[in-house]
């Protein structure tokens, strides 16, 4: 999520108007709410010290409001935090395993849940022997042009491509 819209999250959650906000930044006037129109816009982008600031106003570290930094363990937790936020991505104990799922309740969930199923269909096809390291990482650096399990696909599936042949003797 980018920064701006990550302002305007953490905005709404405490219930303040860009004015406001602007306001305890130290903007004044009319410039206090075209300010942070701004910079939820992506209109500009706000320096450090003032990302600092936002984050004492919202009560959270700095790095939940920038993009994060996912080669560092703290960047990855802030990027899985936002994943949340933007589609209920949950953390679960399930047999005393840590699991990542889809909350059901979610909007997201029917699309996220059909790619994550594809995915989960290629990395059991690399651990069971049927395909191989190179083949699995081709398929997910090129997602979505080389899927063939949910709508998202380019190209079609083997079942639908027999259908058509089989269709068409």
């Amino acid at each position: 999520m980018a920064t701006g819209k990550r302002i305007r999250f953490f905005r709404t959650k405490i219930g303040l108007t860009q004015k406001q906000l602007g306001e305890k930044l130290g903007f004044t006037g009319r410039t206090s709410d075209v300010r942070m129109a701004q910079y939820e816009s992506e209109a500009r982008s706000p320096k450090q010290d003032l990302i600092n600031q936002l984050a004492q106003i919202f009560h959270v570290d700095s790095r939940a409001l920038t993009v994060p930094d996912i080669d560092t363990y703290v960047g990855l937790m802030h990027t899985l935090f936002a994943l949340e936020d933007m589609y209920g991505l949950k953390i679960k104990d399930i047999d005393g395993e840590l699991c990542l799922c889809l909350d059901k309740s979610n909007t997201s969930f029917s699309s996220l849940f059909d790619m994550f199923s594809s995915w989960q269909q290629q990395a059991e096809k690399l651990e069971k022997g049927g395909i191989s390291k190179e083949e699995y990482d081709e398929w997910r650096y090129r997602y979505p042009a080389l899927d063939t399990y949910s709508k998202w696909a380019r190209i079609p599936s083997q079942e639908l491509n027999d259908l058509f042949t089989n269709e068409n003797k």
